[in-house]
């Protein structure tokens, strides 16, 4: 491909230390102006294969390349970060230990001063890209007061700031609200149609993104197992690994409808054209009450707590929240709403201006960067040998933390913080999918209802509604540093078009479905009626 960004013949790389090759037989093309997305379980080298793309593999990580991989005209093993940065933007999993200056604007500068631009050329690129990611209020800001979404933005705009002509981007919605996770994949998509620019992009929600993209790559074991266009890519997935397809490819597959979707609307038209599009979800004429429960002792109590800030906003406002032993609890909300600052406060890293919290016990809390919590050299080192089997790292004791995936990182913190001195009464995750594919999403999901059915409060702050409607039995909806809903996850999840799930949207909340299954199991009943 004569205007390829990315060429890769053979190319190979192993961790220092591994027992087996994190990318093994490499070929291929990335052309300029494509839209590519690289699917794959955790730890099948999709973070890998884009850490390479930026020189961070073999430079930063050490262990061995062999074959070759080219970006932008420079050879990977020849050229670090730096030399690649000049034609590769990257944003990685971890925006926290991406931005580096104290300040908004200066982190945006840094990358065109650092080419000795001019002050006036950095004012207007530093300027125009803000605008491009709607982060024009933050310039002023100090980068520690960010939420996690906001600092994926900061970074997002400091990799795109000097124009790249490939940009790489790991999980890059793993911290944004459904809002701003579809508005940042049409804004690449704009980025690549109008600027040129190559995108690159390791994701786990596909359903995110797929609309977006021109080609999908599946990766297994460090090789490259389908290369094709999105609906070719669900096909190979339905038929070989069922966890990578979308619930709407699994909600058409599981009822036996042709072509499989690579988007709602796609899902929408395909029910349609079958005459099985559910009518939209009528509002009962009568009143819902609420069924009234004994008042049980509590895992945790907010009341009126306030979280205000000398000469700034009030992030929590009067907010009141009571979970109950045993109840599993999302949490979900804008970027911003003040999710990690509640988390924060009921573990007690944080004390309220006003109101209160009580605790029914010991509060265990998993802050949305789980390498905050490894600090060792081996994982053996961190953690038992049961906490390392409970995280499903069985036969990786010798390995180092860093070179574990992220989902993988995510598991063994969490067993790490549930190691409490005394009775844990609620367990917090913030953000824990990070990095996570959906099988084990699922296990994520099983290991809370298991800590749930032993008595543990589980409350989950996240994003990610795929994984809600797996976990929660209740779901808590924040809007700016307030409860604005809170009830059963089949009304809370089901109806709405941002704070629900794929199958949700794709059948209009009809029968409170949530899941691929529960979708196909209406579609039957539908054609049952017939």
């Amino acid at each position: 491909m004569a205007d390829a960004v990315l060429s890769a013949r053979g190319f190979g790389y192993s961790y220092p230390g591994a027992g087996r090759p994190a990318l093994s037989g490499i070929d291929l093309e990335i052309g300029a102006g494509s839209f590519t997305v690289v699917a794959g379980e955790s730890g099948s080298g999709k973070s890998t294969l884009l850490r390479a793309a930026c020189g961070l593999v073999p430079h930063f990580h050490g262990g061995e390349a062999t074959g070759e991989l080219v970006v932008g005209g420079l050879d990977v093993r020849e050229n670090g970060p730096a030399e690649l940065a000049t034609v590769c933007g990257t944003v990685l999993q971890d925006p926290e230990s991406q931005v580096v200056m104290s300040g908004v604007r200066a982190e945006l500068s840094l990358p065109l001063e650092h080419r000795g631009a001019a002050p006036a050329t950095v004012a207007r690129a530093v300027e125009e890209a803000a605008l491009v990611l709607g982060i024009a209020q933050l310039l002023d800001r100090q980068a520690a007061t960010l939420s996690g979404g906001e600092l994926q933005r900061v970074a997002l705009a400091a990799a795109l700031v000097h124009r790249p002509s490939l940009l790489v981007l790991d999980e890059p919605m793993s911290q944004l609200d459904p809002v701003a996770g579809e508005e940042l994949v049409w804004l690449l998509r704009r980025l690549n149609e109008e600027w040129g620019t190559a995108v690159l992009l390791a994701e786990h929600r596909l359903e995110r993104c797929l609309p977006a993209a021109d080609r999908v790559l599946a990766i297994d074991g460090g090789r490259i197992v389908c290369d094709g266009a999105p609906g070719e890519f669900l096909e190979w997935a339905t038929r070989e690994r069922a966890g990578l397809a979308t619930p709407g490819a699994r909600l058409f597959s599981l009822a036996g409808l042709k072509p499989l979707p690579a988007s709602v609307k796609d899902a929408r038209a395909g029910l349609r054209s079958a005459g099985l599009l559910p009518p939209p979800e009528q509002p009962s004429e009568e009143p819902r009450r609420r069924r009234r429960r004994a008042r049980r002792p509590v895992a945790v109590e907010a009341k009126g707590v306030w979280h205000e800030l000398r000469d700034g906003p009030a992030i929590l406002a009067g907010l009141d929240l009571r979970i109950e032993p045993g109840e599993r609890v999302v949490l979900m909300g804008r970027n911003g709403a003040g999710k990690s600052t509640l988390l924060g406060h009921l573990k007690g890293l944080m004390r309220p201006t006003r109101g209160r919290i009580e605790r029914g016990g010991e509060v265990a809390l998993l802050l949305q960067n789980p390498g905050d919590y490894l600090v060792h050299d081996r994982v053996e080192q961190e953690a038992g040998a049961a906490a390392i089997a409970r995280a499903g790292l069985g036969g990786r004791g010798d390995a180092h933390p860093r070179d574990l995936s992220g989902g993988e990182r995510q598991r063994l913190a969490l067993e790490l913080v549930l190691d409490t001195p005394g009775p844990v009464a609620l367990a917090c995750l913030d953000e824990p999918t990070r990095g996570m594919d959906p099988s084990l999403k699922i296990a994520l999901a099983r290991r809370l209802r298991d800590l749930a059915a032993e008595g543990v409060a589980v409350l989950v702050a996240t994003h990610d509604t795929e994984f809600a409607s797996e976990l929660a039995d209740r779901v808590v909806l924040m809007g700016q540093g307030e409860v604005i809903a809170d009830g059963p996850a089949h009304e809370v999840l089901s109806g709405g078009w941002h704070f629900a799930t794929e199958v949700a949207r794709v059948l209009g909340g009809a029968g409170g479905a949530l899941t691929p299954e529960q979708g196909a199991a209406l579609l039957d009943r539908e054609l049952v009626a017939r």
